[in-house]
């Protein structure tokens, strides 16, 4: 499983989760203007896998 960065069509950033398989499991929702901002956002899925989850 890894992120991948990547610039949209209207050359903003964005990321995704991708699983060993290939496919998609998560992404970004929106677009940066900066790397940086999409690094960060990435982080913040990173350090959140203590969250609660609720139905």
């Amino acid at each position: 499983m890894h992120y991948r960065l990547y610039k949209d069509r209207i050359n903003q950033w964005r990321w995704r989760l991708i699983a060993a398989n290939g496919k998609t499991l998560a992404d970004s929702g929106e677009s940066y203007w900066n790397k940086a901002d999409a690094q960060h956002a990435i982080d913040l899925v990173k350090g959140s896998y203590s969250a609660p989850v609720y139905e």
